[in-house]
């Protein structure tokens, strides 16, 4: 019978939690890129690197949940007593919703691209031959979210005309007004906003 409380209910609360400090890492980015808060997503960024820990928590759990479930369900006698019958929460539904959240938290730093701003900055104005562009190798950047938040640090600088970035290689390639700004001070905004590393930086035109 379906009665008393869900063994299942602690092990959605870990998933649930598990998946959301798994994008914690981009889902802050985003809320600090909305609210203008240059700086707050630096203070999550040490969670980047639990993060494939964190899903892969996230997935065990959740399968594991599955499976008492339907196991129950098929163990279980279902009878039409009022007080016999489930409760939302320990429903198949409710399950669900569990499930499917968790799959957006899990999958945001991949379309967390769409919450920031181009990386052109067509407000720039600057001569040709102030014009340089540079290369900086960053240590942490693990998604395309990562790179999002790495071009919209950069792009926020009036000096700034273009970035762009791969965590894949590890860099990022920024077009700037030398005469306004230094790529030695544009490394240090990486760093400070995103709370990556800057491992190197050099002038490549």
């Amino acid at each position: 019978m379906y009665m008393g409380e869900n063994p299942n209910r602690p092990l959605l609360g870990a998933g649930a939690l598990a998946a959301i400090a798994s994008s914690l890492c981009c889902i802050v980015p985003v809320i600090a890129a909305v609210g203008s808060v240059s700086g707050l997503a630096a203070s999550f960024s040490w969670l980047e690197p639990a993060r494939p820990f964190l899903m892969g928590f996230t997935i065990l759990v959740l399968g594991f949940a599955w499976y008492q479930h339907i196991n129950s369900k098929r163990a279980g006698v279902e009878c039409d007593c009022e007080e016999d019958k489930p409760s939302f929460l320990q429903s198949t539904k409710f399950l669900g919703i569990i499930t499917v959240f968790a799959g957006f938290m899990l999958a945001f730093p991949y379309y967390a691209g769409v919450f920031f701003s181009e990386t052109v900055n067509v407000g720039v104005e600057a001569s040709r031959e102030n014009i340089v562009e540079a290369r900086l190798e960053i240590d942490g950047m693990t998604c395309d979210g990562c790179e999002h938040h790495v071009n919209q640090s950069l792009v926020e600088q009036e000096a700034v005309i273009e970035a762009s970035s791969s965590y894949q290689e590890g860099i990022a390639t920024v077009k700037f007004d030398k005469s306004r700004t230094s790529l030695k001070a544009l490394s240090k905004v990486v760093e400070t906003e995103t709370g990556y590393t800057v491992t190197h930086q050099e002038i490549v035109n």
